[in-house]
């Protein structure tokens, strides 16, 4: 599943290209003091120190992160701000951490004091909504002209959402922007204060905190980001169980947790010639044979921090553990594309399923994906609409009432709090699938990335990773021997059959048991050909080598296509840090204590 930060807006590609946008803003200011008025001399009266500052950038080597849409000029844009970008305050962050080292020298110059500044009306300020008249926003009393950011601004069309209003809706949705570096770049517009009565009305106004209504989540995952709230478990509690309990379960949102009432819930299925078909949850549950499969979720982030290291990626920092194994029941896929009127006629123009999610933006831009027909509609595809996890009603953290269950695919296919359904001739046109979770080649970097030359990211390579020991662990050498454990597993339906451990750094192999349930249970039965949609939990014991007091302990998968994971990271690194499968590999100490 998707993600990271990319995906509420403040991205490392994004702040970059912004770092030169903003320089070049800073100057064209520069050169517009001429035309100001007694407001806008105030406003840029520190314009020598800014002008350094903004020609510093300007002349500075330039990073090699570019978001997709500045390596497909303008158009691209339009996608990237409905979907990854959007919201109001992710254009003001631009600029931000590439050079947060050049901020020093603007810091206190550009702090004008309030009482100089002129007072305006909430009336005064909703007159200033376009390029025309200006843009003008609010945000904690101040009044702030944008104009100029905005007329530069590729996204400029939907900054113009918060237009002649308040910031605080969209930065409450975006909430990572409400930090010192992105206040002081919003600082260099201020023009005025709001009135104090009308700063009492928009207070008591004020929206509520989107995330305010987010379920409560155990203390024990590790958080990659509070808003929207995405988190994994510690490796080596998620060894523990085969079915991985829905609190431990990694949580990847890309927006706030809907709040659904599943009596009024509608599920709408659109495309067909006959007309759309709209189901209840009690239709869903009543009309349609319930179904169970054993499926793993994946995000095609995980393991990004490995990619990390090797060279800076874009997106969240995950671990090991943006894995999970559940239970999942519901109604096929397949069974309702029936129900809706797909037969031989529209079997000759469809080829693709879209998912749209209840989450939106501030804009109403939902969380879209799509999957091929072929997989959708197959028996053996085994697609859900599950409205059970672990024999339960779906937690809201992962998509109550429903969610859409595609096994052997990237986590970000399944979508959560399914609202819409749509079959088409074309791809889903949402950002998720034409510009993100895609994969490139080492060598491409943002300034020639071209998301049109890579398909979407559907089913997920051959994986493993090691949950016990732990990296930097000390291993006691009076214990004799080493217990090694962790996960394996391969998208498509193909199944693992083999992993390999070394204890040496690759030196000598050893070969794993594996299991498909947990110690003292029933195993699950071997799945059909192509349908080994779960994972396989693994462990070997071996003698500790002796006198070593390092070992480089490594894992590797063979799934039944005899595909086998890559040795090293570089071959496969990729600028979005997805698809992360090399061999893993801890180091720990032996001591004799």
């Amino acid at each position: 599943m998707p993600s990271d930060l990319h995906s509420v807006g403040l991205s490392r590609r994004q702040a970059d290209y912004g770092a030169d946008i903003s320089a070049m803003l800073l100057l064209r200011r520069c050169h517009s003091l001429t035309r100001l008025g007694h407001v806008g001399t105030q406003r840029y009266r520190a314009a020598p120190s800014l002008a350094s500052r903004a020609v510093r950038l300007c002349s500075s080597s330039r990073d090699d992160q570019r978001s997709y849409q500045h390596a497909n000029n303008g158009a691209s844009w339009k996608h990237i701000v409905a979907g990854l970008l959007t919201g109001t305050g992710v254009v003001l962050t631009y600029g931000l951490h590439h050079h947060e080292v050049e901020r020093a020298d603007a810091g206190s110059s550009t702090t004008v004091e309030s009482s100089r500044l002129p007072v305006f009306s909430h009336d005064e300020v909703t007159k200033h909504r376009s390029l025309e008249d200006g843009v003008w926003v609010t945000f904690k009393g101040g009044v702030y002209d944008i104009t100029e950011f905005v007329a530069m601004h590729p996204g400029g069309n939907k900054i113009l959402l918060a237009a002649g209003g308040a910031l605080e809706p969209f930065w409450a949705l975006y909430a990572v922007h409400d930090q010192d570096h992105v206040l002081e770049i919003l600082s260099q517009y201020k023009v005025g204060e709001l009135s104090p009565e009308d700063l009492k009305k928009q207070e008591d106004a004020k929206s509520l905190d989107p995330y305010s209504s987010d379920p409560e989540r155990h203390p024990v995952l590790r958080v990659k980001c509070k808003k929207p709230f995405n988190a994994e478990p510690p490796p080596e509690i998620l060894g523990d169980s085969y079915i991985t309990p829905h609190v431990l379960f990694f949580k990847r949102n890309h927006l706030s947790v809907p709040q659904v009432d599943p009596a009024s819930y509608r599920l709408n299925v659109e495309g067909f010639p006959g007309g759309a078909l709209s189901l209840s949850l009690e239709d869903l549950k009543t009309r349609f044979p319930k179904h169970t499969i054993i499926a793993t979720m994946q995000c095609a982030g995980n393991r990004r921090s490995e990619m990390n290291k090797v060279k800076r990626v874009n997106g969240l920092n995950w671990g090991i553990t943006a894995i999970g194994n559940a239970k999942w029941s519901g109604v096929r896929l397949r069974d309702v594309l029936l129900a809706a009127g797909f037969g031989p006629e529209v079997a000759k123009w469809a080829r693709h399923v879209h998912f749209e999610g209840l989450d939106k933006d501030v804009t109403g831009t939902a969380y879209g994906t799509s999957i091929p027909i072929n997989k959708a509609i197959s028996e053996e595809g085994d697609v859900l609409l599950a409205y059970e996890m672990n024999g339960e009603d779906i937690p809201s953290d992962h998509g109550f009432p429903v969610r859409v269950v595609v096994p052997g695919v990237v986590g970000a296919r399944s979508v959560k709090w399914l609202g819409r359904i749509v079959i088409s001739a074309e791809e889903s046109s949402s950002h998720w699938q034409q510009h993100d979770y895609k994969g490139f080649s080492p060598g491409t970097d943002w300034k020639k990335v071209d998301p049109k030359s890579a398909p979407a990211i559907q089913e997920l390579p051959v994986q493993s990773a090691i949950t016990v020991p732990a990296d930097g662990a000390v291993i006691d050498r009076s214990n004799e021997t080493l217990t090694v454990k962790g996960y394996a597993w391969s998208g498509g339906g193909r199944e693992v059959v083999r992993v390999d451990v070394s204890l040496d750094g690759g030196k000598t192999w050893q070969v794993a048991q594996l299991r498909s349930g947990d110690e003292g249970q029933p195993t699950e039965p071997s799945p059909p050909p192509g349908r080994a949609w779960a994972w396989k939990l693994w462990e070997l014991t071996a003698p500790l080598p002796p006198e070593a007091e390092e070992l480089e302990i490594i894992c590797k998968a063979v799934d039944n296509s005899y595909n086998v994971q890559p040795d090293t990271i570089p071959p496969i690194w990729n600028l979005r840090g997805l698809l992360s499968n090399a061999w893993h590999r801890v180091k720990v100490k032996v001591t004799e204590d």
